[in-house]
């Protein structure tokens, strides 16, 4: 017992850990480990769920990052503070930094950066920056050395790129101190100071006092060179000058032979200590990381990265190539952005005669260039500049690279951010180089630098004005990529949400047209449409698609149960939740129709199940009272709807439920305080109201048995509910019973409401009722009435047409249908109503042309 006791306490730690530090959630169910869009919990117990102060923080990190960069910078890069503030503050308006910072989730990427920086900040302190000789520099400070193992897992826990900082500090250290054994080789051997070495901030680099007078008038010279001129030590004679390519190579020669033959390994020993510490620590902590996941890898679908999901290794190749060049344009020249480049964004690269090859040879001849460039500029502290740049870009791209294993994205621009850094060195390094090749017209270079941050800060601002809401950004999304399937489903999802139907079943379709393999689509539509024939196709399709998609096994599940067809629909539901175990609704609907055909007991075991997997569910909790008052345990019921209005203090039904219970129970005491308590008179209105919407709700989804119960439980409380008689007509012609669906409607216009709008929908939906019945006569003079209380009702003039239309009255019918088009002019049906009564009417004159003649 003791070690998988040891295991949950450590599972539980780290879950704890990851909650309160990263704001992401690690599961130890694989499919589950993606980033949770609640953020810090922190942030919501010192401000709740006000989004104001979660976007404070976000830009409070940004904020931190930019400075800890430029104090990088200066430190440990240029070694100059201008050009550090310069690359800092390009750094903060970078456009790209948009989701990362205003998106809620994208939280974690900014603070594994801010922790990345510290990290690599630590590592640096922890080398002696003041050793001087043949061996590389020993390890001055373990506590920093310790501290940067701890913020470098801490960075992995926010966000997995957060490991890469391990290689960028043993690669820099590596290379850069290296640097001392070159200088040793020409002879340039500063002394160490007489005094006892005093500890550097982090990443500086303190030269001896006897050069001090020699800084001083270096640091003058580089003050009249201007802002984008570096500011060095007087460095060893240069050798003469050679093209890139050959400094390359004579730097490496010089660097392999430097120790004079002396046994490597004895000259680089603090260096492999060092390594050997890091690169043990990152295996443990990978393992452990894989060992919190269950020992397996997130599950990701072919929408998420066609690419991986292609069975050719050439496309996958060249495609992974160019999404790389890709990620570098948007580095370069962020002018297309998105939220989302998933499903038909980037096409695959399926030939090597594809055009955008090219984008991927370029990249990779640059890359080269500055590689060399790098190594070429080894013998000079400059080769700090173009190191810790590449360090920065390429490291923290490698995990989103595809390489090392399968992503569920085609392009994220947030997980550009940490890249983003050492494109912005590069980028002011490049600058700087630039303004000492122009000389005279060096000036021209901070201007054009200028412009260019006004017009990232515009672009910035413009794209922070897509975030504000759901709608600006699904809405953009579609503008911007519309070819993209992924952001018409979500914009779909977006009007779906609103009560657009019509709108989102135009996008559902846009998206299965440029991705027909879109389940989820499928299944959305098939929840709009109100043909249950063709509700019950798009829910088969999209299990074609994905056998294993819980919602449409639960949406066609509902579907066969509100048809009879029970035993299908069990199957169905218990397929639902086995692929979808933490879907709440899915244990209700299942034990709601088990208890239907009696089988308690199955009954009990699906709703226990459901709480146990799912405890915050509140709707569970009550329906599981429901469920044991009926079964005669009233007093494990309370319980539930005590629990249920714990996990909801706003559960107006459970509160409504509990207190009939103990009225119910002769607790009469009980249930008035607990009314006076909870519920007072003005309020069980408003209990009834999200009752009826929990029974609208149901009606939706198909438990139209249960929405009816609940609906008639209303107008026993509540007889003059109107809503409820027009819920009940919709429940009852839902289930083909129009005989009772017009009395319920009958019903509520005797209620006599004093809104002429909602008399006029009674009427039609009156005339609707007729209509199915076959009684057109009545049914038109319903639809005639609606017009004259409401000439706005666009459907009741074409049912009025419709019905002439079929009695022969084409001219009649041709009037209501033109009425009917004014009020909607893009409808189709009507245009198609119209076009086959000009055929009738042409075939009738050409009858009586032949007649005649």
């Amino acid at each position: 017992k003791c070690p998988c006791y040891a295991k949950q306490m450590l599972q539980h730690l780290t879950k704890s850990l990851s909650w309160l530090l990263l704001g992401k959630r690690i599961s130890s169910r694989a499919e589950n480990n993606k980033p949770c869009c609640r953020a810090a919990t922190l942030n919501i117990l010192l401000a709740g769920m006000n989004p104001l102060y979660f976007h404070a923080v976000n830009v409070i990190l940004h904020c931190l990052v930019t400075l800890v960069l430029m104090y990088t910078c200066d430190k440990a890069v240029f070694k100059d503070c201008r050009l550090a503030f310069v690359t800092a503050l390009f750094f903060a308006v970078h456009p790209i930094h948009t989701e990362a910072v205003t998106g809620i989730v994208g939280r974690a990427d900014v603070l594994a950066c801010l922790l990345f920086l510290l990290a690599f900040l630590s590592y640096n302190r922890s080398v002696d920056q003041l050793y001087v000789g043949e061996h590389f520099p020993p390890t001055a400070s373990p506590f920093f050395l310790l501290l940067s193992l701890f913020l470098g897992t801490c960075a992995m826990l926010v966000k997995e790129t957060g490991v890469t900082v391990f290689g960028v500090c043993l690669v820099y250290d590596f290379f850069s101190l290296s640097y001392n054994g070159l200088k040793l080789r020409n002879g340039a051997i500063p002394q160490r100071p007489s005094r006892p070495p005093v500890p550097a901030p982090w990443g500086s680099s303190l030269s001896g006092r006897e050069n001090g007078k020699q800084q001083q008038q270096q640091q003058h010279r580089c003050a009249q060179r201007g802002a984008w001129s570096s500011c060095h030590p007087p460095g060893p004679r240069q050798q003469p000058s050679l093209p890139v390519p050959s400094r390359a190579i004579w730097a490496i020669r010089s660097y392999l032979t430097a120790n004079n033959n002396q046994n490597f390994l004895y000259t680089a020993r603090p260096f492999l200590k060092r390594a050997a510490l890091v690169i043990s620590y990152v295996i443990l902590v990978l393992y452990f990381r894989l060992w919190i996941m269950g020992g397996s890898m997130p599950m990701f679908s072919e929408q998420d990265n066609p690419a991986s999901f292609s069975p050719y290794l050439l496309t996958r190749f060249l495609t992974y190539s160019y999404l790389v060049a890709f990620n570098a344009w948007l580095l370069l020249a962020p002018i297309t952005l998105c939220y989302d480049w998933q499903v038909g964004s980037i096409p695959l690269v399926e030939s090597i005669w594809d055009v955008r090859n090219l984008a991927t040879l370029f990249l990779l001849l640059v890359m080269t260039l500055l590689s060399l460039h790098c190594i070429a500029a080894f013998k000079k502290l400059e080769h700090k500049e173009v190191l810790v740049g590449l360090l920065f870009l390429v490291f923290p791209f490698i995990p989103a690279s595809n390489l090392f294993f399968r992503v569920g994205f085609v392009v994220a621009e947030r997980v550009l951010y940490m890249p983003s850094m050492g494109y912005c060195i590069l980028f002011v390094h490049g600058l700087k180089k630039l303004s000492t090749w122009l000389n005279k017209w060096r000036i021209t270079v901070p201007t054009l630098f200028a412009l260019l941050l006004l017009l990232f800060s515009w672009k910035t601002v413009k794209q922070n004005e897509i975030w504000l809401s759901r709608e600006s950004l699904f809405s953009s999304g579609v503008k911007t990529l519309p070819h993209n399937a992924k952001v018409h489903y979500n914009y779909a999802n977006f009007l779906k949400d609103q009560g657009r139907n019509v709108e989102a079943i135009y996008h559902y379709k846009t998206a299965l047209k440029l991705y027909p393999r879109h389940a989820s689509a499928l299944n959305n539509l098939g929840t709009l449409t109100k043909d249950v024939v063709e509700a019950k196709d798009y829910y088969r399709r999209a299990l074609q698609l994905n056998p294993q998609h819980n919602r449409a096994l639960f949406n066609l599940g509902n579907l066969l149960k509100s048809q009879g067809k029970k035993e299908e629909a069990v199957i169905l539901l218990r397929d639902s939740i086995k692929y979808g175990p933490e879907f709440a609704d899915a244990y209700s609907s299942l034990a709601s129709l088990l208890a239907e055909q009696e089988r308690l007991k199955e009954a009990e075991e699906v709703y226990k199940a459901g709480i146990e997997n799912c405890p915050e569910s509140s709707d569970l909790h009550n329906n599981y009272g429901v469920f044991l008052v009926d079964t005669g345990s009233p007093e494990r019921a309370m319980s539930h709807y005590r629990q249920a209005i714990l996990l909801s203090p706003a559960h107006h039904v459970a509160m409504v439920n509990l207190g009939r219970l103990h009225r119910s129970l002769g607790q009469n005491k009980e249930a008035e305080g607990y009314k006076h308590h909870n519920i007072t008179l003005g309020q069980l209105v408003r209990c009834n109201a999200v009752a009826l919407l929990q029974a609208q709700v149901l009606a939706m989804m198909g438990r139209t048995k249960e929405a009816e119960k609940m609906t008639n439980h209303i107008l026993n409380e509540d007889a003059e509910c109107l809503e409820c008689y027009r819920l009940l007509s919709a429940i009852y012609s839902k289930q083909e019973l129009y005989a009772k669906a017009l009395e319920a409607i009958e019903k509520a216009l005797q209620l006599k409401p004093k809104d002429p709008k909602v008399i006029s929908e009674l009427f039609f939906t009156k005339g609707n009722q007729l209509r199915e019945q076959n009684l057109l006569d009545k049914a038109f003079e319903s639809y005639k009435r609606a017009v004259e209380l409401n000439p706005d009702q666009a459907q009741a003039w074409m049912n009025m047409g419709g019905i002439e239309h079929i009695k022969g009255s084409y001219i009649t019918a041709r009037d209501y249908y033109e009425k009917a088009l004014q009020l909607v002019p893009n409808s189709k049906l009507l245009k198609e109503n119209l076009a086959k009564l000009d055929r009738l009417e042409k075939r009738f004159q050409e009858v009586q042309e032949k007649d005649q003649t």
